[in-house]
């Protein structure tokens, strides 16, 4: 949904690809397409979101696939990272993935269970990513990674991403097995580690501590 007004701006591209119908069912609709999950959809129409930005096409599986543009292009639902409708797509003869909103360069990952978020759902994600993204030589290069905000990656950054995150749930969730407080949780800064690479004054270390505390709880 956060990105629901950059989709609506690139489907002004008005070159429509048609990835499922034989017959283009839009009639005098030339934007671009946008597919998502079926789950983007329902929610986007539940809520107070231009209907341009919403999917013109979605699936409904756990993966589909498309042939556009010379290319096979694989999507794969993630059901309950970010939210309930995350899709990592692959680009497979570019090499390249886009993680959207389940990879963020920038700062600790968000989730919002009340939309079918979770802790686990971002790992399960990250690791999607990693079982297809091929490392070049010395673990530099290979796959390019686009995340959802910061800058170009490749499959060591989401490594590291990903046992970060994995971390820091371990230390939480101990915590949580000892009887910690969410309190106490904060005293101990579970993020220590991590907080100079993610200054997100928007989203906190603190912030993410207490989603994830909250989530496994």
């Amino acid at each position: 949904d956060q990105n629901a007004g950059g989709a609506a701006n690139l489907a002004k591209a008005r070159r429509y690809v048609r990835v499922i119908d034989s017959i283009d069912p839009r009639g005098d609709d030339t934007r671009a397409a946008i597919m998502s999950h079926l789950n983007v959809l329902d929610r986007m129409s539940g809520e107070k979101i231009p209907s341009d930005s919403w999917p013109t096409d979605t699936y409904n599986t756990e993966e589909w696939s498309l042939f556009v543009n010379g290319e096979a292009v694989q999507l794969f639902h993630i059901p309950e990272a970010t939210t309930d409708g995350d899709t990592i797509v692959f680009f497979r003869r570019s090499d390249v993935i886009s993680a959207g909103s389940i990879l963020d360069m920038t700062s600790y990952p968000r989730f919002d269970p009340q939309k079918g978020g979770s802790i686990a759902g971002i790992i399960e994600g990250l690791n999607r990513i990693l079982d297809i993204a091929v490392p070049g030589e010395n673990q530099e290069g290979g796959t390019v990674v686009i995340p959802g905000r910061g800058r170009l990656s490749d499959a060591t950054d989401v490594a590291n991403y990903r046992d970060m995150v994995t971390i820091i749930r371990d230390r939480i969730r101990s915590m949580i097995g000892k009887g910690a407080s969410l309190q106490e949780v904060r005293e101990s800064r579970p993020t220590r580690d991590y907080d100079a690479l993610y200054p997100n004054r928007e989203w906190t270390g603190d912030m993410f501590v207490e989603a994830v505390y909250r989530d496994l709880s």
